[in-house]
């Protein structure tokens, strides 16, 4: 597995008109703690951006399209679009990187930084360009953005692999992993949304997959070759069924039910090492999809703890980085928003 891996408040920053007004059932669920902690980690996010408008620090994940398009997934959340609101020129760098990054035949990767895993960097590309289609007013890059987009949905078709997943490299020969896998797919799912179409095909043997690395406890493999439910590899489960298309059924309820056990309680933190804010990027959508009781538990807690580890500078703190530690915590923290299109329900 990859390293890597709300109410609008003063701090948060401006919401463009077109975006949907959070539900009923989010009201007061961002304290004001947490929008202050979502607008200084904005401020941190914001200020780190490289010249040429990516993120990612170190010698693994400099100026990495994996961590540069959750950067920019994160600002979004936020209601910060191309051009608009206060980080809005730094959303628009990232559009312009993304889009220079990407290959004649559709592959996202920028070039020499690249770090073990570049279809990560490719399925989060592609989502956050997905998401960002809609939202782009420059009319030459809207026209680039769509074609880029295009071509990096066609390989991620192209490069599905027999058992129905992804691997780290785009080479259909390798056998395949959920963590990546959910990845592509809901990269595929925001890009059917953004109108670019997608085989059936591809979904059904993606969700036939993703089945079969569910374990009888109700969890989720790494892949069907390993026998252990991971909390991370399980939130990502439930969340590459929600982007096939499937909201509810008998492998939903048992896999909220496993996740059930890692609410960010102090015991569960304290035994919760390993892809924490990787799991719970996943967990927060998996529990926003449910709703009801498995949302009003879920999101206070891990609310509550990201608030309370953020540092004084206003990032988060990662072993990858913390370009992607503040951006995966921004994104969950920032779930109620209901801004980003892949997040509704």
């Amino acid at each position: 597995m990859l390293v890597l891996a709300c109410t609008l408040g003063s701090g948060s920053g401006v919401q463009a008109q077109s975006q949907p007004r959070p539900p009923a059932v989010t009201r007061g669920m961002v304290t004001p703690e947490a929008d202050r902690a979502i607008g200084s980690g904005l401020a941190f996010l914001a200020s780190r951006q490289h010249s040429d408008g990516s993120f990612g620090t170190g010698k693994q994940f400099s100026h990495n399209v994996a961590v540069t398009s959750l950067s920019g997934l994160a600002l979004l959340a936020g209601g910060h679009t191309p051009g608009r609101g206060r980080y809005g020129g730094q959303v628009s760098r990232i559009v312009d990187m993304l889009i220079e990054s990407a290959r004649p035949g559709g592959y996202i990767v920028n070039e020499p930084h690249v770090s073990h895993g570049p279809m990560y960097g490719h399925g989060f590309a592609t989502l956050f360009l997905a998401e960002v289609h809609g939202m782009e007013t420059r009319p030459r890059v809207r026209v680039r953005l769509r074609e880029v987009l295009s071509r990096s949905v066609d390989l991620i078709v192209g490069v599905q692999n027999d058992e129905g997943g992804w691997r780290y490299e785009p080479r259909r020969g390798e056998y395949a992993d959920l963590s990546v896998t959910v990845c592509q797919v809901m990269a595929l799912r925001a890009a059917r949304n953004a109108g670019i179409a997608v085989p059936r095909a591809t979904i059904e043997k993606c969700t036939e997959f993703v089945r079969r690395c569910q374990n009888a406890d109700g969890g989720f493999r790494y892949m069907p070759s390993r026998r252990e439910s991971l909390f991370p590899v399980s939130a990502a489960g439930l969340v590459a069924l929600s982007s096939a298309g499937i909201y509810e059924g008998p492998e939903v309820e048992r896999g909220l039910v496993f996740l059930s056990r890692f609410v960010a309680t102090t015991e569960n933190i304290s035994r919760i090492s390993d892809h924490f804010l990787y799991g719970h990027y996943y967990a927060v959508q998996a529990a926003w999809q449910a709703g009801g009781e498995t949302w009003s538990k879920w999101y206070p807690a891990i609310r509550d703890h990201l608030v309370a580890i953020q540092q004084a500078g206003g990032g988060w703190r990662n072993r990858t980085c913390d370009h992607y530690g503040t951006a995966m915590a921004l994104l969950i923290l920032q779930a109620p928003n209901n801004y980003l299109p892949i997040f509704q329900r």
